[in-house]
């Protein structure tokens, strides 16, 4: 088959995040099919942007055909963005009849989060006699207006809207990372027997060969915890309003007489004011340091005790949560202390761990010290659980496999 994924935001083991389409494409091309990846040449989630000389850029990685077009840079969620999307959506627009002679696809992709490129990808699906997928990582525009605090009047979200119940109807199939997502789907148009739930996927060889290790600074901090006995909970990922973070500090003043230490590393928008709230608090069993190379996730992970990730109460999570980061953790063969009221719970699934009510100290604590008080063999016992877990049914190999069957 000829495939066509149409990403604003697809990246590569080069470009770093988006990871799903590199991943998925790349086990296509392994299988025998073609894959083209139409990309967007500025990313705000990318760690390396693509070169780009004009406005189309044609670049091969892994089998894979990337067709950056190129689009205004920006910073944030302002108006720059919008500009940013825009464009990309005029020139896959202008460039329907080239796009369809040129990649002869049997398949037609949507999977940007914001749902505007199904217009175009429709368009281009229809032109080419072709199966139109819709794939939807986040629910636009439900998630600003619920995170964001966006009026549903607002032009912006209008805009969405329509696009969203446009796509329900126009896809000949709709696949979510979400496993809940349909309820949602079919109040806004989707016909029930179009969805699939397809979650989010680990790339198991290249996470087993991640072997960097973390940087002395880090390790030393850690080993001197240990020699002082302590249990450590890691957490790794970005510091920011959706990560909850914040609830640790009352956590840690209950734990302040106990063994414990967080061992938190990563960046983001929350970070500097987290490590001063800290100081403020004066608190000596948290630690905030930086951010590290991905390869080196598993080494730090493999030096915790057990590990902590917690969401924020939203009515946005009854659809489902899908992050990569519990992937990590659940790959790393360590308990984890999970803080989620949603759809779905795949520690409790695992049996991985123990899942807490989100945004609550007093149960963090709780938790914390009902695992140091549990016996080692059986928090090995959770781990191996949840690494098995995720190498069965998160494996990119796996994915890849299911969703091809979705598209015969």
């Amino acid at each position: 088959m000829n495939i066509l994924l149409i990403n604003h935001y697809a990246g590569s083991n080069i470009h770093g995040m988006e990871y799903r389409p590199y991943h998925l494409a790349k086990e296509w091309v392994s299988l025998g099919h073609n894959v083209t990846i139409i990309a967007a040449s500025h990313s705000h989630i990318r760690t390396k942007q693509p070169e780009v000389m004009d406005k189309w850029t044609e670049e091969f990685l892994d089998g894979i055909k990337y067709i950056w077009i190129k689009t205004p840079e920006y910073e944030g969620n302002g108006i720059k963005r919008i500009l940013n999307m825009l464009s990309f959506i005029k020139e896959l627009s202008f460039n329907i009849k080239h796009i369809v002679d040129q990649i002869e696809p049997s398949i037609v992709i949507a999977s940007s989060t914001y749902p505007l490129d199904i217009y175009p990808a429709s368009r281009i699906a229809k032109k080419a006699n072709a199966q139109f997928i819709f794939e939807v990582h986040d629910l636009w525009p439900l998630s600003p207006m619920l995170l964001g605090n966006m009026s549903r009047f607002h032009p912006f979200i209008m805009t969405m809207q329509k696009a969203e119940n446009d796509a329900y109807r126009k896809a000949h199939k709709v696949v979510s990372l979400l496993p809940k997502a349909d309820q949602h789907m079919i109040e806004h148009g989707m016909a029930s027997h179009k969805f699939t739930y397809l979650p989010n996927g680990i790339a198991v060889d290249q996470w087993l060969e991640a072997n960097e290790n973390i940087p002395p600074g880090h390790q030393t901090i850690i080993d001197e915890l240990k020699l002082e006995g302590k249990f450590l909970i890691g957490y790794a990922g970005t510091h920011g309003i959706a990560n909850a973070l914040e609830y640790l500090f009352d956590a840690c003043e209950a734990l302040k007489d106990d063994p414990v230490a967080f061992v938190l590393v990563g960046k983001g928008p929350d970070r500097e004011k987290l490590i001063e709230t800290a100081k403020q608090k004066k608190l000596n069993n948290i630690y905030f340091l930086p951010v590290i190379n991905k390869k080196a996730i598993p080494d730090f992970l493999s030096k915790m005790d057990c590990l902590y990730i917690g969401w924020r109460k939203s009515p946005l999570y009854q659809f489902g949560v899908s992050p990569n980061k519990l992937l990590d953790y659940m790959m790393s063969g360590k308990p984890i202390i999970h803080g989620i009221e949603a759809g779905n719970d795949l520690v409790a699934e695992a049996q991985c761990g123990i899942s807490i009510p989100p945004e609550d100290p007093e149960q963090i604590a709780f938790a914390v010290r009902k695992m140091m008080n549990t016996p080692e063999q059986t928090r090995k016992a959770m781990g191996s659980s949840g690494k098995n877990f995720v190498m069965s049914k998160h494996d990119y190999k796996v994915l890849a496999k299911d969703f091809l069957k979705i598209m015969k």
